[in-house]
């Protein structure tokens, strides 16, 4: 079986899309995946299956537009994948001081996207960068990094210029999704 972890987007922000962890547990349960856990309120759910990744997130998806009533993107990685993720953060460790010594909180996040943007997407995100806001892409991944806050940031309002579904995570919630993934395959 794999290990999975699916990230929903846009659940318990701002008192829309609310969605309780453990009726969202229930849910996955329902589906016949198994080992089902979820971790915060921001919607990441891991869990086992041995199917393939894009019908499962379509059934998903479906699942809950059917129990919660309404619609959201659902973003899947492996377990392998999230670890590779948090391995190779694309900015250096001194980037990361330097934005966490100026920062209002979190600075550093990971924009996960359903599918590779086009480099004319990737263009149109370009216009977005600034001092103050930064961004590496690879793959499917955008690495984030933010100088002052991740709140009123213009990149990250830019991020729908790509025109690909995506939803952000912040580093410390990667690397806990790593620790609890990696403790499921044991």
């Amino acid at each position: 079986m794999t290990v999975y972890i699916a990230l929903l987007r846009g659940i318990n922000v701002g008192g829309k899309n609310k969605i309780k962890m453990a009726e969202l547990k229930r849910t996955f349960e329902a589906m016949g995946l198994s080992r089902v856990q979820t971790y915060i309120q921001s919607g990441n759910v891991l869990f086992e299956s041995n199917e393939e990744v894009e019908p499962l997130r379509k059934r998903i998806e479906h699942e809950i537009k059917a129990v919660f009533g309404f619609s959201i993107i659902v973003i899947i990685r492996t377990a392998e994948e999230l670890k590779r993720i948090s391995e190779n953060c694309l900015f250096s460790e001194e980037e990361v001081s330097e934005a966490e010594a100026s920062s209002v909180g979190e600075s550093l996040y990971v924009s996960l996207l359903l599918e590779e943007p086009s480099q004319e997407q990737i263009e149109r995100l370009n216009t977005s960068r600034s001092k103050d806001d930064d961004y590496r892409l690879e793959g499917r991944e955008i690495h984030l990094l933010f100088r002052h806050s991740i709140r009123n940031s213009k990149l990250v309002n830019n991020i729908q210029k790509l025109a690909v579904p995506s939803t952000i995570r912040n580093w410390e919630t990667i690397r806990k999704l790593v620790t609890l993934a990696s403790a499921m395959e044991v």
